[in-house]
């Protein structure tokens, strides 16, 4: 059986945010299919190190505060710059701040924004110019969120940057899928990572979020990362301007 249109075998993938949690998974399982892979954010990567070792993937990590818009597209010319392309890049690092909108602060709210959408949208500039400029075709999966597609409660500034995901995922796909740059995003469900681990920790709130999902489950890394190859594997290749929900059938009820 011929499945190398799902394969990323010399491939080198970027993912942001790739110490911990969605990132983590997206770095394993793109390693998993093939690909070496750089991991960009602002920690330690030692685990993810380890989790992509068994694959013989090669591993790069990038210390990089991707708060800072000039230092993120930076670090994407940076590694074009030595020589070797990134067939693809991931836009998974986000944060999330809590609170009732009547007070949520204007804090907390540019915090969320500048790292979930404005650098989001940059370091998509910044691959896209590099890969252009190379006369070669990328591929850029943009981590949305069932709150690009819902509202949310206590999570103002969250929903909105994730809403701004997906509207800068589908300008992006209408300008540059001619030039050979896929640009789609994922929205993933209810996942066990360090941003929901106050709902997961909230009896009342975990149980209501659970009768809500068809897959009586919360969703794990894994589950993202595999959906992530897909959109980064030749089998995807007319794909542009999509949000794949990965959500255990949240959205279907």
């Amino acid at each position: 059986m011929d499945l190398s249109a799902f394969s990323l075998k010399g491939k080198r993938i970027a993912v942001t945010g790739a110490n911990t949690g969605i990132g983590q998974g997206i770095a394993v399982s793109a390693a998993r299919a093939g690909a070496d892979i750089v991991a960009i954010g602002r920690s330690a990567m030692g685990e993810t190190a380890q989790l992509v070792a068994p694959y013989g993937a090669e591993f790069t990590p990038v210390l990089c505060d991707l708060g800072d818009v000039k230092a993120s597209a930076a670090m994407i010319d940076g590694l074009f710059a030595d020589g070797r392309p990134l067939d693809g890049l991931v836009n998974n690092a986000g944060i999330i701040r809590r609170d009732a909108a009547l007070d949520f602060t204007e804090q907390d709210w540019d915090d969320v924004m500048d790292v979930n959408l404005k650098s989001l949208f940059f370091l998509c500039q910044a691959y896209a110019r590099n890969t252009l400029s190379a006369g070669r075709t990328g591929r850029i999966v943009n981590v949305a969120s069932l709150l690009s597609l819902q509202g949310g409660i206590r999570v103002a500034s969250y929903t909105a940057s994730k809403h701004g995901v997906l509207g800068i995922t589908r300008l992006l796909a209408n300008e540059w899928a001619g030039k050979g740059i896929n640009v789609n995003a994922l929205a993933p469900g209810y996942i066990v990572t360090n941003n929901t681990e106050a709902l997961r920790n909230d009896p009342e709130r975990s149980e209501a979020i659970l009768a809500r999902i068809p897959a009586e489950r919360w969703g794990t890394p894994d589950d993202i990362g595999d959906a992530a190859v897909f959109l980064l594997a030749p089998a995807s290749s007319y794909m542009h301007g999509a949000v794949v929900p990965v959500d255990g059938g949240w959205l279907a009820r």
